[in-house]
């Protein structure tokens, strides 16, 4: 048998990272991960299975600090970052330079152009530095990116909207039959747990509870990932999220139309053409519509859209697990294409 790998993860305390460990915890081809906090916190339990009992009863989850010799003394290979974006933005040039191999799971280094950036209001210490990485980082959607992800000394792992949206329209726009000049809208819904573990006046439950609520419209962090990605101006999409009354999971539905007439068969053939072999999508032959409850708890991308009786106008639902497809699972995804695993493995 060959040697397993051994990974570390910082930020096992957050929702993803939670997710991340439990997720990393269970794979075949892994060490039991080292989980790592920025600072020693006496305040605080050092053990994640006293944090979450979850974990209990299946042994000990030390968590300790940050150290660059220690991770070289243990055989650490890869470092899965789920920190604060500007956390991610300072440690990743560090981890590179000691070797590492980094998946990060913020959106520190997701965007080439600056002007996407400007969102996060990074301070860079070295400017040069973080151009170097930024050049270097691969975007880890593998349904887009599969050739590069091996080869990549950094994945950046995609947002959760974005990753919804992304390969719902990318099919389409592909095969170049989004009426573009028209626009296209995405009217995206996710769970409480997308807006991460630390509580605001937005999140709290007398806010969530019997409530649907808009936020960050024309200003939310993931547009830039999309127009990227799908090489869009910024004038051909609307995107508005929304905040679900319900602890994880995502749907978008988005509204485009097309340039020529179509019948409900050649859609469905353009999306099956483009994912064929991909493992982690699943296409819904219409008029069946995918739901938040089919992909919970699973690593797929569940695609399914209906197609106006003038074949023009057409409607695409996107669901995810904000958690998995959106975060975690698609990080150990990504890993697997790293070190030329099959892409299910662990996520089963």
């Amino acid at each position: 048998m060959p040697a397993k790998l051994k990974a570390a993860v910082l930020g096992s305390t957050g929702y993803t990272g939670l997710e991340l460990t439990r997720l990393l915890l269970r794979h075949p081809r892994l060490e039991q991960p080292a989980l790592l906090q920025r600072e020693k916190q006496t305040d605080t339990a050092c053990n994640l299975a006293e944090m979450f009992p979850v974990l209990s009863g299946n042994g000990s989850y030390p968590l300790q600090p940050l150290s660059w010799p220690a991770l070289r003394q243990q055989g650490v290979q890869l470092l899965f970052l789920a920190t604060p974006h500007q956390a991610s933005r300072s440690l990743v040039p560090e981890a590179i330079a000691q070797g590492l191999r980094v998946i990060d799971l913020s959106g520190a280094w997701r965007l080439k152009r600056e002007q996407h950036r400007a969102v996060y209001g990074f301070e860079d210490a070295d400017s040069v530095a973080a151009a170097d990485v930024t050049e270097m980082a691969i975007y880890g959607l593998p349904e887009l990116h599969r050739d590069q992800i091996p080869g990549a000394a950094l994945v950046a792992n995609p947002g959760c909207y974005a990753t919804s949206v992304i390969l719902a329209l990318a099919p389409l726009l592909a095969a170049g039959i989004i009426d573009r000049e028209r626009g296209i809208i995405s009217d995206s819904k996710s769970g409480v747990s997308g807006a991460g573990k630390e509580p605001n006046s937005r999140t709290h439950f007398v806010s969530v509870a019997d409530n649907l609520s808009a936020y960050s419209v024309f200003g939310h962090r993931h547009v830039g990932e999309m127009l990227e990605q799908l090489q869009l101006n910024t004038c051909e999409l609307i995107f508005t999220p929304h905040l679900l009354p319900i602890p994880r999971g995502i749907l978008s539905t988005i509204y485009v139309h097309l340039n020529r007439e179509m019948k409900a068969g050649e859609v469905e053939s353009c999306f099956r053409d483009f994912y064929a072999g991909r493992r982690w999508v699943r296409i819904f032959a219409t008029p069946k519509l995918p739901q938040i409850q089919f992909s919970l708890h699973t690593n797929y991308c569940d695609l399914g859209f209906c197609l106006a009786d003038d074949g023009r106008r057409l409607v695409l639902v996107s669901c995810v697990d904000n958690l998995l497809k959106g975060a975690a699972g698609q990080a150990v995804q990504n890993m697997n294409l790293m070190y030329g695993w099959k892409e299910e493995e662990g996520l089963q």
